[in-house]
């Protein structure tokens, strides 16, 4: 029997599984508010015996419970069974939940299980398998729409534009004036000792100055890296919370900067680096250079709670053991509302200011009753306006973070994370053809996050912690080569040439799927750079890739005349080899999306108007290799 039955699997005797909500079909989702009556069914081909299958669910962590489904019909050889849940019913007393569940297939005496590689398709298995995942929010959780339909630009702040005039160069700081050739400071290997007070001079003033370049691109949000005073030239070792970088332009020029955006309809994102501060800091006070009474200098400190001491004050716990960078201790009532509890904390201060939103910094070290405070504190004083986004480098649906299980979407955290996961895909559909994973990454976030935070998304290629992303797509693996050498690594033309064709293909796909393009500066104009700190190099002003910067622009300007790319339901149509081809639907509108990567021409059998060629496409034209379509159909 169990030879039978593995002989039908294989010859694509399927089972599908479709949930509906509401009557509106919803087999793509996987998360779905608490209020949700959520039905699914079960197609199942005769000619695999099944009787009546049963799905198994259990809250995380918690008993499993198994329900029976209903015979409903018998259509185009197949049974169809229905079982109809009441979300706020699983969840019983809680506003929100995260559960798993499969399916069982009695078969006579024999028994199969489901499994998903994706958390929408079913494949049968002899054992159990990877269990769907089933995400119940909030009552009322969504996300801000302005943000829907964006284009995000992140800028490290130092290494953009100058400005017509500099702020005055602190003491303690050096200024390396060729922002055309000049290298950053390196340490002799990745990891060792590095100053990080050479600066190059990028400021506030200057981004002011450069806003209509950022609205030729469609920029709609600038993400700028940390701005709080600081030693370093990156501000990731926070001084003063409260006072914007004199050596950035200061308060004023960030007040400045935000009416200017706001003229152009431009929000402004800042970094909140909120797990630590640097021990040159008005807090921790390390060397003395703040008037305060510092965690460090003594245990009589206000802030001497606001660390964990194992022996003061030269033993305490700091960000992965970086003893430049003391771990704030966020259980500590008095730290945590300095932060983010009320309009006098620092989140407090800056979104009254008029900022968009907060992209934080480590958030998987960020606890829960913190972020619970920050997005109360920034919801409220934005009149739920405020963009919340995390940097999470995995799948944050059920993402453990320090052996505990993480609720950041389920309504009372976060809005979006920095979308890494797809990132990977992308570049290895562009360097291996790997059409299939990339469609498994695409379904697998969509079906497991809600949807209003897919339309959220920060759609990353490159960003302050990652090698330029033309340099992965053509540049030399770095095989444990020095810093020295990978400084001045530059690819030959013929190599540029290529990475800047994958680079157009991938910035298609950042473009048009679920979520919000994320361009760290200067990847739109053929920045080249290794790991950090040479993938923060200035931006090359007059020196731009103008073959990258007019397809930069012309993403920009069909992101702006096509609203179904701010909340267009998403679908993949097809994924083989190095192709890959989905769909976005909004009101009765199609736009196709088919991206050619490999090294022959396809004919894929599409009709639209192509809106990067501007040419009309029909049936039997060719899709050219490292090439792309975005048909308008309707």
């Amino acid at each position: 029997m169990l030879a039978k039955l593995t002989s039908l699997i294989s010859e694509n005797c399927k089972i599908t599984l479709n949930k509906t909500v509401g009557g509106k079909d919803a087999s793509l989702f996987g998360a779905f508010s608490r209020t949700d009556v959520l039905t699914f069914s079960l197609h199942i081909p005769r000619l695999l015996g099944i009787t009546v299958p049963c799905i198994r669910l259990a809250q995380d962590g918690g008993e499993v419970k198994e329900r029976k489904f209903e015979y409903i019909k018998t259509e185009l050889g197949c049974d169809v069974f229905e079982l109809t849940i009441s979300l706020s019913s699983i969840c019983e007393n809680q506003v929100s939940g995260l559960f798993y569940y499969d399916f069982v297939f009695p078969c006579g005496k024999e028994v199969l299980f489901s499994c998903t590689e994706d958390n929408v398709n079913i494949t049968l298995s002899k054992n159990e398998g990877k269990k769907f995942r089933l995400l119940v929010y909030e009552e009322g959780f969504d996300t801000p729409k302005w943000f829907r339909g964006g284009i995000m630009y992140h800028i490290f702040v130092d290494r953009f534009a100058k400005g017509s005039y500099l702020p005055l160069c602190r003491p303690d700081a050096e200024m390396n004036d060729d922002w055309e050739n000049g290298i950053p400071q390196y340490g002799e290997y990745p990891g060792a000792f590095v100053k990080n007070n050479v600066f190059f001079g990028g400021n506030l003033i200057g981004i002011r100055e450069k806003l209509d370049y950022l609205s030729s691109l469609g920029v709609t949000v600038i993400y700028l890296s940390p701005i709080f005073k600081s030693y370093s030239n990156h501000k990731y070792d926070t001084g003063d919370y409260m006072q914007v970088d004199e050596m950035f332009g200061g308060e004023e020029a960030l007040k400045a900067l935000i009416e200017a955006a706001a003229e152009k309809g431009i929000k402004i994102i800042l970094d909140g680096v909120f797990n630590h501060t640097g021990d040159d800091s008005l807090y921790f006070n390390k060397y003395g250079k703040y008037d305060s009474l510092g965690a460090y200098q003594s245990e009589q400190s206000p802030y001497y709670k606001w660390y964990t001491f194992e022996n003061h004050p030269d033993k305490y716990l700091s960000w992965w053991g970086i003893p430049i960078l003391p771990k704030l201790n966020l259980e500590n009532p008095e730290c945590r509302d300095f932060l983010v509890k009320g309009e006098k904390s620092v989140v407090g201060k800056y979104t009254k200011m008029g900022i968009g939103g907060i992209r934080l910094d480590v958030a998987d070290e960020l606890n829960d009753t913190f972020l619970d405070t920050l997005r109360s504190t920034a919801k409220e004083l934005s009149g739920d306006d405020a963009i919340i986004i995390g940097e999470v480098w995995e799948n944050a649906a059920d993402k453990i973070s320090y052996g505990k299980r993480r609720r950041y979407f389920q309504g009372a955290q976060l809005d979006s994370v920095m979308n890494y996961p797809l990132r990977t895909a992308i570049i290895d559909f562009l360097l291996s053809g790997d059409a299939h994973g990339l469609s498994k990454t695409l379904i697998e976030i969509y079906s497991s996050y809600p949807k209003c935070v897919c339309d959220c998304l920060m759609n990353i290629l490159g960003t302050h912690d990652t090698e330029r992303i033309l340099t992965v797509l053509g540049g030399e693996q770095s095989n444990g080569r020095p810093n020295c050498e990978l400084a001045y690594m530059k690819m030959s033309e013929e190599t540029k040439d290529r990475a800047i064709k994958l680079l157009k293909l991938g910035s298609i796909i950042q473009y048009t799927v679920y979520g919000v393009p994320s361009v760290f500066y200067g990847d739109e104009a053929g920045l080249e750079g290794y790991h950090d700190p040479f993938c923060r190099m200035p931006f090359p002003w007059g020196r731009e890739s103008k073959e990258l910067l007019e397809h930069y622009k012309l993403l920009g300007n069909i992101r702006r005349k096509n609203t179904i790319f701010a909340e267009g339901l998403f679908k993949i149509t097809k994924a083989e080899g190095a192709y890959i081809e989905y769909q976005r639907e909004l009101e009765g509108k199609i736009v196709t999306v088919a991206v050619n990567a490999s090294n022959k021409e396809l004919f894929p059998a599409l009709c639209g108007l192509d809106m990067l060629s501007g040419k009309k496409i029909n049936e039997k034209t060719p899709i050219a290799p490292h090439t792309a379509f975005i048909l308008k159909n309707g």
